[in-house]
This record gives C-alpha cells, sequence and structure tokens, in this order.
C-alpha cells in the first residue's frame, strides 16, 4: 500500500484536472493515500504556476479530505514550492501563514529559464546547462531549508535533447554529493518522482545511482511521487518501486503529516 505524494490538479497552471477526480483514480487504484503539491513557483515567468488564493486551495482540500477520506484511505495537502535565491523571504512567508503536511522544494528554473523549454537549449553547449542545474541546485538548497523533501533531483535530465547526453551522477559526483550531503545534514527528505516512466524512460528522477549514494551518504528518508497532472497519471511507474528501492538499500519511505516524517515500510 503506497501514498503518492506528488501530484497536480486545477490548482496549477499547467493541469486542468478536477481534484476529486484524481482523488477517486487514486482510490481506484488501491493507494493508501495521496497528497496534492499544486504549484507555487514565485517569479516564474509570466507569473505562470502561481496559485493565486492558497487560503482557498487548502479550504478545497479540506473539504475534499472530509468527504472522501476514509479509514483506507488518506488525504494530505501540500506544496510544490520552486527555490530561487531571491525569493527566500516569499517562500518563508507563504509557509509560515499556512498549513501545509509537506512542502516539495523543486528547482524549474536555472538563471531564469526552464529545462522544458527549448529555448532554455539553444546557444550553449548542454554539458554547461547540466553543471549549471546542479550548481543552481545546491545554491537554492543553501539559502532557503524551510521545506521538506528535495524534489526530482536531476529534473533537467527529463527534457535533453543531446544525443550523447552525461550520467546524472558520475559526471557531475562533487556536485551531487555535496547537493546529498546538504539535504542529509537539514533532515530533508528525497524525493522519487516517478513522472520520467510515464513519459517512456526506464528510471525515475533522480536515477538509482544517486538514490543509491544518498543511502550511503547516510540519508534515510525518501518521498514517492508520480507527479501526476492528470487523474490517470496517479501512482504511475508505482509499481517498480518496492525492489529498486530495496536494492538501493531503502525498506522504508516517508509520508509527511503536519511537517513531520511517518516512515512506511516499502
Amino acid at each position: 500500500m503506497l501514498y503518492d505524494n506528488h501530484m497536480h490538479c486545477r490548482f496549477s497552471e499547467d493541469s486542468d484536472a478536477d481534484p476529486i477526480e484524481m482523488v477517486m483514480s487514486a482510490k481506484s487504484k488501491g493507494l493508501a493515500g495521496i497528497t496534492f503539491t499544486d504549484h507555487m513557483d514565485i517569479s516564474y515567468p509570466n507569473g505562470e504556476f502561481i496559485i493565486s488564493d492558497v487560503a482557498n486551495y487548502l479550504h478545497t482540500l479540506d473539504q475534499i479530505s472530509k468527504e472522501y477520506s476514509d479509514h483506507g484511505f488518506e488525504i494530505l495537502k501540500g506544496i510544490e514550492l520552486g527555490l530561487q535565491t531571491h525569493v527566500v523571504s516569499d517562500n518563508k512567508n507563504l509557509i509560515d501563514s499556512h498549513d501545509f503536511d509537506v512542502v516539495i522544494g523543486s528547482i524549474h528554473l536555472i538563471d531564469g529559464l526552464d529545462p522544458y523549454y527549448e529555448s532554455f537549449w539553444e546557444g550553449i553547449d548542454p554539458a554547461l546547462r547540466f553543471r549549471r542545474f546542479y550548481e543552481t541546485t545546491l545554491e537554492n538548497i543553501k539559502a532557503f531549508t524551510d521545506f521538506d523533501t528535495l524534489g526530482h533531483l536531476d529534473y533537467i535530465f527529463r527534457y535533453h535533447h543531446t544525443d550523447n547526453a552525461p550520467d546524472t551522477y558520475s559526471d557531475y559526483r562533487e556536485l551531487v554529493d555535496a547537493i546529498l550531503q546538504e539535504i542529509i545534514k537539514k533532515d530533508i527528505a528525497l524525493e522519487v518522482n516517478c513522472s520520467p516512466i510515464n513519459k517512456g524512460m526506464l528510471y525515475p528522477n533522480p536515477m538509482p545511482d544517486i538514490i543509491k549514494r544518498y543511502h550511503q551518504l547516510g540519508g534515510r528518508l525518501i518521498t514517492l511521487g508520480a507527479d501526476a497532472h492528470e487523474p490517470q497519471n496517479i501512482g504511475a511507474g508505482f509499481d517498480i518501486l518496492p525492489d529498486l528501492l530495496k536494492d538501493c538499500g531503502f525498506n522504508s519511505y516517508a509520508v509527511f503529516k503536519h511537517r513531520k516524517p511517518q516512515e512506511i515500510a516499502i
């Protein structure tokens, strides 16, 4: 029985999903619970990925939870916070002002550009982009620490368009190790994000080598999420997780409730 702790509904710019339909899909798939984690990426270009009314977002989730939670299924409320060094105070004020079960800290922008878009890759050596992504991640998690799990580390590798992409870990070992050591030191979990599997890739973000390295360095907190933006994608890729995670050294994962991790056996 797994929880899917990363998903988006109509409160996110990139999803039109009805949250109730997300709940019903999760129940039909036999999940133990879900966490809504809609986007709040302050200073994202063109004002995208901003929840305009966070209080209404949380109130809506509270009402849905009252109606659709039961003894075998739990609905939690979270947020996916876009990390950038120049919005640290804004992010802090947001977190201090609202009651979330979990805060995912994610890096979507590298020097103001998102790897999702073709323009990110134009006119520059892709290897420099990969390195800058990890550098930016390290800068951000040193600048802001009030989040619970680091979302989709190696996110950039979902969207590269190069024939000879570097390895997500070994080619950037010193930076990845520094990131992992930083979150371990601060008791921040590492998210295992299955979105790449739903896109036809073989492994989650981050790749198994990074998950193994996190465990080798002493990391024990992991969270799980499919990063679904549509009901049918909830829990996508979860079938490979038990064996993959055990191979990486993990026998449990964490679900955050009121910002506190609760470990659940795999």
